[in-house]
């Protein structure tokens, strides 16, 4: 998804095989590479990390944040026939932590978390909401292959998303400057990529 003054990528994870998908990019994080240079606005400098000296958190998840993001799970989870999320603090304090980390770091990388993780990044001058980064995972549903269910690079934010063993959620905002990081995370986690899991978890919508 991109936008002429701002960028956004997303970042999901497999359970079996430990793979990330990062926009077009993609890592496997237990083989310690590098993570991908992220994109940012015309006329600035692909992959350059934010100087230390100069990097602040200027937000963080707050209840309206926290109840926006919360809704739109569970709103889209109750298409899919699965119950709503409830939130975890324990899992805010992790998400919350893991993204102020993401800003320091400039760049998109998965925690060594055991639950679930979804991460969004945009860069520009629009305000980022709980509705938006859910949005933005939930649209990857247009990809899915109903016919041949399983994980997928481009459709693992979607299918944590509505993962119907999933009961618990965490959320974390950071930003700095126009760099905004959400993490949010899933307890137990989705995208457990073994025989039968996904038809068992990710059911047609409506079903």
């Amino acid at each position: 998804m991109w936008a002429i003054q701002q960028t956004a990528t997303l970042c999901a994870v497999s359970h079996e095989k430990d793979e990330v998908a990062a926009g077009e990019y993609q890592q496997e994080r237990a083989a310690g590479l590098s993570p991908p240079p992220y994109r940012q606005e015309e006329g600035a400098i692909l992959g350059t990390q934010p100087d230390s000296a100069f990097t602040t958190t200027d937000i963080m998840a707050d209840e309206s944040f926290q109840k926006e993001f919360l809704e739109t799970h569970n709103a889209y989870r109750a298409m899919h026939g699965a119950l709503p999320l409830t939130l975890s603090s324990d899992m805010n304090d992790s998400s919350q932590k893991w993204a102020d980390h993401l800003v320091e770091l400039g760049a998109l990388k998965h925690s060594d978390t055991k639950h679930g993780e979804n991460i969004y990044y945009m860069m520009g001058s629009e305000t980022v909401t709980g509705k938006g980064a859910v949005d933005a995972w939930y649209s990857e549903i247009k990809d899915y292959n109903w016919s041949s269910p399983g994980f997928g690079m481009n459709t693992g934010h979607f299918t944590q998303v509505v993962w119907k063993d999933t009961t618990k959620l965490g959320v974390g905002v950071a930003s700095s400057g126009g760099n905004v990081y959400v993490v949010a995370q899933y307890s137990p986690p989705g995208n457990m990529n073994m025989s039968g899991y996904f038809e068992k978890n990710v059911l047609e919508k409506d079903a």
